[in-house]
Parts: C-alpha cells; structure tokens; sequence
C-alpha cells in the first residue's frame, strides 16, 4: 500500500535555489516567443514566490552599463539581492556567479531568464554537468524566435533539464492549502494567476 508522502523529485523551499538570468530591457527588444506584459507578470510571479518562500536567490545581468538593470518587478521583490554582472553569455563560467550559486548550499537550481537560446541554455547544461538538478521555468524565459526557444527547450530536456512554469514552481512549493503560506500564495495567485487568480479572488470574495 502506498505512503501518503510526496515525492523526492518535487521541488521546495528548502531543496532548491533560484535564479533570474538577464531580464533586462535590452534583452527583451530581441524576444519575440512571449509578449513583454505576460514575461514581466511570469518574472514577477516567480520572485513573489521566491520572497514568500524565502528560497535562495541569485541575480545577474550581463553588460548591465549597455543593457540596463533587471526588471522593476525583480528589483523591487528582491531589494536585499546583490546582482551579479557579467560580460560572459553562459553564466556557468563566471567565477563570481557560480560561488554564488554554491553558497546557497542547494543541488538543485531553477532557472529563468533571457534568451532561452543562449544565457539559459548554456546555463543549464553547464549546471547539469556541474552535478546539479536543473529546472528551467519555460515561460519566465523568452527566445528570438519561436524555433530558438523551442529547440533550446528540447535540448534541455534531452540533456535532462525539467521544464516547469512559474505558477508551477508557487504551487509546488504551497502544495497545502492548510499549511502556512497560503495567504502568501493565494495573493500571489491573484495578482499574477490569470483566470485561476480570479477564481481565488472570488472564492475570498465569497468566504469573506
């Protein structure tokens, strides 16, 4: 008879760290897999998530002077995060973000970031070979072209990478509605949760 336990390959708060990767505002002017409202919402949700969990974080941009800074939406949810800057695409081989990354003491990384084709990509593979689970939230991410974005994600999960989306990580990580943190994960859902969040917020409306 089987356990009333969850399985070892979900994610929690306290199995994974998490980072954003070049959500900038030069970097979107290339992506056109995904509007820039429903990225900015997605980006937003996930790091609303990531506060209310308090699960490991680590930011970086690349070339921030030509870029620019990380979304509003990151900077302000995550005000206490230092951001890490690169001139390297593939942030696995830069020293400073994969000690970032190491320090958090965690073996598995959820990854988000722009484009999907170059900085996640080779990103994720490198964090596979380094020994890591990897997730990549798939629609927190954004490529060139619809071809970039999808082959990318294929070539990621050949080479075992997990795809999962942003309200998949909040629910993974809730999983209870018992539990504490459904305050949290409800408002998150309601503010970034499309038609589900307006179900939650007629079921408060409801209950209230």
């Amino acid at each position: 008879m089987a356990d009333a336990t969850p399985s070892e390959r979900l994610l929690t708060p306290e199995n994974c760290a998490v980072t954003f990767i070049d959500h900038q505002p030069e970097m979107v002017l290339g992506v056109n897999t995904i509007g820039t409202g429903t990225l900015r919402n997605n980006v937003a949700g996930l790091a609303k998530a990531v506060d209310a969990y308090d699960v490991p974080t680590v930011l970086t941009t690349i070339g921030r002077d030509y870029n620019g800074p990380l979304f509003d939406e990151l900077r302000e949810t995550l005000p206490d995060e230092a951001v890490i800057d690169r001139t390297t695409m593939n942030s696995w081989e830069d020293e400073a973000f994969v000690e970032a990354v190491e320090a958090t003491g965690r073996d598995r990384l959820v990854v988000a970031g722009l484009w999907t084709e170059v900085c996640v990509c080779f990103a994720a593979l490198s964090a596979l070979e380094a020994g890591y689970d990897v997730y990549v939230v798939a629609d927190a991410c954004g490529g060139q072209t619809e071809a970039d974005h999808e082959r990318a994600m294929e070539r990621m999960v050949e080479a075992g990478v997990t795809p999962v989306t942003w309200s998949q990580v909040l629910y993974e990580f809730q999983r209870d509605w018992a539990r504490e943190g459904a305050d949290e994960a409800h408002q998150i859902a309601k503010e970034h949760g499309g038609d589900f969040g307006m179900a939650v917020e007629f079921a408060d409306f409801l209950s209230g």
